[in-house]
């Protein structure tokens, strides 16, 4: 009778009941474990989401307002002291080829505004006042919430329109005729309130009136202090470059030349910047999972020194043994990954919701981050499956 020797085969079907085995008999302490995992992977995933979100909000707000607004603003003379912009300067912006609408104003910085003449001075909430002609709704893309703007007669009598921050901050939602507001020592009827303008803040928080009043009631001296001017997309930075000398030919460099459009392009810059250091935070917590992974195996491995020491007496080879254990590793990395995905998917929708933001998850987040979970999981198990594999059936039956 001639002797046949057996080798011992590990089907691939077996592979994962057999390196899921420790994993369903100690349910907790692989949930515990893959839990590392999880939470860097969602960090990964949630700051993309939520930053890839908020940055489509924000250029889609940006093409909504436009990239074509530029502001003219007072700079300073060579004392330091704040120059002002040449009463002709409007005017002749507006002369310019490309430009759509140039639309002047001027901060009463010695007047304030109150919702009636029983505040306090000195107690104005922050607002401004500030003079405008009736060019100025278009120069900024404006609307109106409530009311009207101002006009060419309403301009010469005490007349305001409400920023949308002064509005609020002064109560006042929906005027009626009958709304005033105190205002540098005068009554004004609150003709209206502007929608928010995102490009130009300080006017949110001002109280507008008109130049002619503004000269009569309240000290202008028909000089403004901002301009802004509306000019052709194709044409922005050709306008630009002019504004300087064409504002104020005798002193240019008094002159500062803004577009309001790259504050809020640079928020997305911040927010880059901001999701750095998360990514990095989430890279720090995947590196303690895998650690946290590596430890449970090698654990694992010690408690299980028997069934290795059987396996490997009935035939397994040290191959079958290493393999089983990575098959665990990486199982329990990929199921981490799973769960940080649909944490992380999870946190951004509900964000994104929160604040009426487009839900968009980078499919690469998704995919790059089950990827590194079962990187750092092959990575954490090879030590442990190495050690499985080279105890020796005697060595590990002893225990028995």
């Amino acid at each position: 009778m001639t002797g046949q020797s057996t080798r011992s085969v590990l089907r691939p079907g077996d592979l994962l009941p057999v390196g899921t085995l420790g994993l369903r008999t100690r349910r907790l302490r692989a949930m515990l474990s893959a839990l590392g995992i999880a939470i860097g992977i969602a960090s990964v995933v949630g700051v993309l989401g939520i930053t890839r979100s908020s940055q489509s909000q924000l250029l889609a707000q940006i093409d909504q307002l436009g990239t074509n607004l530029l502001t003219v603003v007072n700079g300073r003379d060579l004392g330091g002291q704040e120059a002002s912009l040449p009463i002709t300067a409007a005017p002749m912006i507006r002369r310019i080829e490309g430009v759509l609408h140039a639309a002047p104003t001027a901060q009463l910085s010695t007047v304030k505004v109150y919702r009636n003449d029983h505040v306090p001075p000195g107690q104005a909430g922050g607002l401004t006042v500030r003079a405008c002609d009736d060019s100025l709704v278009a120069a900024l893309d404006g609307s109106m919430t409530a009311g009207r703007f101002l006009n060419a007669a309403t301009t010469r009598h005490p007349v305001t329109v409400l920023g949308a921050e002064a509005a609020r901050t002064l109560g006042i939602s929906r005027p009626d005729p009958g709304t005033r507001v105190w205002l540098g020592g005068h009554w004004f009827t609150v003709a209206g309130v502007l929608s928010p303008l995102p490009l130009a803040p300080e006017v949110d928080r001002s109280a507008l009136v008109g130049f002619p009043v503004a000269e009569r009631l309240l000290g202008y001296d028909g000089h403004p202090s901002r301009i802004y001017v509306r000019a052709a997309q194709d044409r922005v930075t050709d306008v630009a470059n002019l504004l300087h000398v064409t504002a104020d030919p005798a002193y240019p460099e008094r002159v500062d030349v803004g577009r309001p459009s790259d504050a809020l392009t640079a928020r997305t810059a911040v927010a880059e910047s901001s999701a750095a250091l998360f990514l990095m935070l989430g890279g720090i917590a995947l590196l303690v999972g895998g650690i946290g992974i590596a430890n449970v195996m090698v654990i694992s491995v010690l408690e299980r020194r028997s069934e290795i020491g059987l396996r490997r007496a009935l035939g397994a080879t040290r191959t079958h043994v290493a393999a089983q254990f990575l098959t665990e590793s990486l199982v329990l990395a990929a199921c981490g990954g799973i769960a940080g995905v649909l944490i992380g998917s999870a946190v951004t929708t509900a964000l994104s919701y929160a604040r009426d933001w487009s839900v968009l998850i980078p499919g690469a987040a998704v995919w790059s981050g089950l990827g590194i979970a079962i990187v750092v999981g092959g990575l954490a198990g090879l030590y442990p499956a190495s050690r499985a594999a080279r105890l020796s059936p005697t060595d590990a039956l002893r225990t028995v």
